[in-house]
């Protein structure tokens, strides 16, 4: 271990600003929300969570504070402000709320004056979170800055697939332009290796959605993976100034190739973080960012690929030799503090128990190294010896939905 990361930062948090976590899309097994609990919890900050309830392992945390109930959707803005207000009257004082996912990140950005002033938030312009979030938007976006981005198409028939899948080559990503809009059941992207399976995506996507909630579909070209994924995560101010950025390697997603990151690594890439910097900047997002991008090894040139207005799961990675991070950054700057220059800790790794086990499942696993991350990484997602229930209650949730799984088939 590089340090313990259990230590509050040098520049210590007000406790006096208590913190409520927002998420709107139902996911047990949502690890940033634990990360987040546990890192300002650890700081002596009282931390507030919509929760499902004691089915969610997050809400096993020594750490949380209280958990609230389950909110009504975002598709029903006023049922979900009473909701806020009634939970913000009932932790009596003003409150840091902090959006988990995109949804979320939209949401207190487009009612913004009706959460004031119950709740801090970074300012934000209403429309960018939105703008960056709609994968189509982005695109747009990218187009009109010169950002580089992976060639993309929006087919709207069966002759436009074909076209799209000549134009681009296969195997090519399919993806949703809105992802937070999706219904239960649908990926949000897609490798796709044949055209009879692009066909059929295409067919199965417009049956399922035909209101467009999360369309358009947009196929994009495959950038090989030869070159490597690689993510920015960092906090920039109501100037845009960036107060705490990193950028991480991604050795293995969730999916492979077209998901989150299960193993990370927290690295020295100056040329990537001026860039992701001048992207936030060109597009005049605030607050907390996620942006994922893949190198073209041919080119050597990095693609954006998407755009998240919101903290990452993985924020944990970027933990400096101080014990700051993106939430307490968050913090210190909306509790009127400096949040202090970062200390990188280059080479830390973050890794994903669950995911990486489903997928070392598919390997074998007496093959030299193959569990090696297990003992080796410095930051865990569910496990933490001073925080064990959480951990020990994912294990039981993901034991019981794998044997359901086998039910079904």
């Amino acid at each position: 271990m590089f340090f313990d990361t259990r230590t509050p930062p040098r520049t210590r948090l007000d406790p006096g600003l208590p913190v409520l976590l927002l998420r709107t899309d139902r996911n047990f097994f949502h690890h940033g929300t634990l990360a987040a609990i546990r890192s300002l919890g650890r700081a002596g900050v009282p931390v507030h969570a919509i929760m499902e309830g004691r089915a969610n392992p997050a809400s096993r945390s020594r750490y949380l504070y209280r958990g609230h109930p389950w909110a009504p959707s975002v598709e029903h803005p006023a049922g979900l402000l009473s909701h806020l207000r009634a939970i913000g009257e009932r932790i009596g004082r003003e409150t840091l709320l902090v959006p988990m996912d995109d949804a979320g990140a939209i949401f207190v950005a487009e009612h913004a004056d009706a959460l004031r002033p119950g709740f801090v938030f970074p300012h934000q312009d209403p429309d960018v979170p939105r703008g960056v979030a709609d994968k189509a938007r982005l695109r747009d976006a990218c187009e009109k800055y010169a950002v580089t981005c992976p060639p993309s198409r929006t087919p709207a028939s069966a002759a436009d697939v074909d076209e799209a899948a000549e134009a681009l080559g296969l195997p090519l990503i399919a993806k949703w332009a809105r992802p937070w809009r999706l219904r239960p059941g649908m990926r949000s992207t897609t490798l796709v290796g044949t055209l009879g399976e692009l066909h059929r995506l295409f067919a199965a996507t417009r049956d399922r959605d035909p209101d467009g909630d999360a369309g358009p579909l947009i196929l994009q070209r495959r950038i090989p993976p030869s070159g490597g994924d690689w993510f920015f995560q960092g906090y920039f101010d109501a100037n845009l100034d960036c107060l705490f950025g990193g950028v991480g390697r991604k050795h293995l997603a969730h999916p492979p190739q077209a998901g989150h990151t299960v193993a990370g690594e927290w690295v020295a890439a100056d040329d990537l973080q001026r860039l992701a910097i001048r992207i936030v900047r060109l597009l005049g997002c605030r607050g907390l960012v996620d942006l994922d991008f893949r190198l073209d090894e041919a080119t050597g040139g990095y693609h954006l690929l998407d755009f998240n207005p919101r903290i990452g799961a993985q924020f944990r990675l970027f933990t400096d030799q101080n014990g700051l991070d993106l939430a307490r950054a968050l913090h210190l700057d909306q509790s009127g503090r400096r949040v202090p220059d970062v200390r990188p800790a280059l080479g830390r790794t973050l890794l994903v128990e669950n995911h990486f086990l489903q997928q070392a499942a598919g390997r074998p696993l007496l093959r030299a190294g193959t569990l090696r991350p297990l003992r080796e990484a410095d930051e865990f997602a569910w496990y933490a010896a001073d925080d064990l229930p959480p951990f020990l209650a994912m294990g039981r949730r993901s034991v019981l939905r794998a044997v359901e799984r086998l039910r079904t088939r």
